[in-house]
């Protein structure tokens, strides 16, 4: 398959350590699409991680007999993980929960959830010192920046938690457009 190696040998550290980026990438993916339950994408993802790697390692195995190549392996490794961290950093793929407590009145800060088209629900609590609200709102990942940007102009002292969700089903959520929406003419 690689029968130039034969006669580029110091290509091999290369796509060593690019194969394994690529594929240690896809493999951070597939564990996170498992995780959060994506039956479909998981197994594509598995399929073209596991065939990069079964390519690369064959290699290593055919050609490789020096520290260069097995440096270039873990070195791919390493950074595969990197890669692949900050991918996922970069789609924000799942839902979470986000959980505000404040002293403020919470109730305005529903208001301003509900006006930016995200559902929220208010709890009275009481805290270690005084009583607080706690205002609970679920939401995909990628629009943390924007919950967080109206919750600190909100409260600059607010403290808040987020966890992830698995499920959501039911609720005031707000509208997403679709990838074909954007072209359709009059929309």
């Amino acid at each position: 398959m690689f029968d130039f190696l034969d006669t580029y040998p110091y290509l091999l550290p290369v796509i060593i350590f690019f194969g394994r980026i690529i594929d240690v990438t896809l493999g951070t993916l597939r564990i996170i699409f498992v995780s959060k339950g994506e039956k479909y994408k998981a197994p594509l993802i598995g399929f073209f991680e596991v065939l990069i790697w079964i390519v690369v390692i064959s290699e290593i195995f055919s050609r490789a007999n020096d520290m260069v190549a097995y440096i270039s392996y873990a070195a791919g490794y390493a950074s595969g993980n990197f890669v692949g961290i900050l991918i996922e950093q970069r789609i924000a793929f799942g839902i979470i929960l986000c959980r505000i407590y404040t002293r403020k009145n919470g109730r305005e800060l529903v208001s301003i959830f509900n006006s930016n088209n995200y559902g929220a629900t208010l709890l009275e609590a009481t805290g270690s010192m005084e009583r607080i609200e706690i205002i609970e709102t679920v939401i995909e990942r990628k629009e943390m920046k924007k919950i967080e940007k109206i919750v600190t102009e909100f409260d600059p002292d607010v403290f808040y938690v987020v966890e992830d969700v698995r499920v959501k089903q039911r609720g005031i959520f707000p509208k997403t457009r679709s990838l074909m929406s954007r072209w359709r003419i009059g929309k």
